[in-house]
């Protein structure tokens, strides 16, 4: 997960914002409009929407935009039908990725992401391929000047939560683990000790073990990463990576 983050930081100094910018929209849309239509369209009564407007609020989305998807979702329009996928493969150096889509045409979709596999020298598996060297968990993302790390730690691990890391600097956070069957409650507790809601609330895949790439294969890998997560159908991509930061120094100049 480290190594993704890696590469998510480089990403974010490089290339066209606004364009990103716009991506980030359409697949948070995506996610309002689902999360409305397989719940309550009411984010205090339907945990994914809430999260999902988390992740719009993030994004500084503006609120009319907000509110028509919800209310697009909410009205079951056909032409809105998204469904998830997930697919599982291996890229450069024997790398495993995890891709979550949400999609209105499957065979698009999984044939665009088995191309993009193909093109960077990957190769797209059967479900279940990869997911094994992956936890599924709740992660939660909170700005630093809610409290001190210890006063986090004492927080999460009294609203049940597993871990909290620290990260420090100027885009910093606390980040806090739970286990996928806790992930509500453990959302409900954090906030009511907190007293506001995270950046961030999401089930995630983490790898169990990294591997690492460097040179030219982690060029190649960063390359498959960012052509899918360029499209518009994928809300998601994890991978077990770690790059060290002689590699990412030279990528990222």
């Amino acid at each position: 997960m480290a190594g993704h983050s890696q590469f998510k930081n480089i990403m974010h100094r490089k290339g066209a914002q606004d364009a990103r910018r716009a991506k980030v929209f359409t697949k948070i849309i995506r996610e309002l409009t689902t999360a409305a239509r397989s719940g309550l369209p009411d984010p205090a009564a339907n945990p994914r929407l809430r999260a999902a407007v988390i992740a719009a609020r993030d994004a500084n989305m503006p609120k009319d935009t907000v509110d028509r998807a919800i209310k697009r979702g909410a009205g079951a329009d056909a032409a809105d039908n998204y469904v998830e996928v997930r697919y599982e493969g291996y890229g450069p150096g024997g790398i495993a990725i995890i891709v979550e889509a949400l999609t209105d045409n499957r065979n698009r979709t999984a044939s665009d992401v088995r191309s993009t596999f193909t093109k960077y020298g990957g190769n797209l598996g059967e479900t279940n391929s990869v997911s094994f060297m992956f936890d599924r968990i709740g992660e939660f993302r909170y700005p630093l000047a809610v409290g001190s790390a210890d006063d986090m730690m004492e927080k999460a691990i009294e609203a049940g939560a597993d871990d909290v890391q620290t990260v420090t600097g100027d885009d910093g956070y606390h980040e806090i683990v739970c286990a996928q069957d806790d992930f509500s409650a453990v959302r409900d507790g954090l906030e009511k000790a907190v007293g506001s809601m995270p950046s961030s609330a999401k089930l995630v895949w983490r790898p169990k073990s990294t591997t690492p790439v460097d040179g030219d294969t982690a060029q190649t890998l960063f390359k498959l990463i960012e052509t899918l997560e360029d499209s518009d159908d994928v809300q998601s991509v994890y991978a077990n990576f770690e790059v060290s930061d002689e590699t990412l120094t030279r990528l990222a100049g």
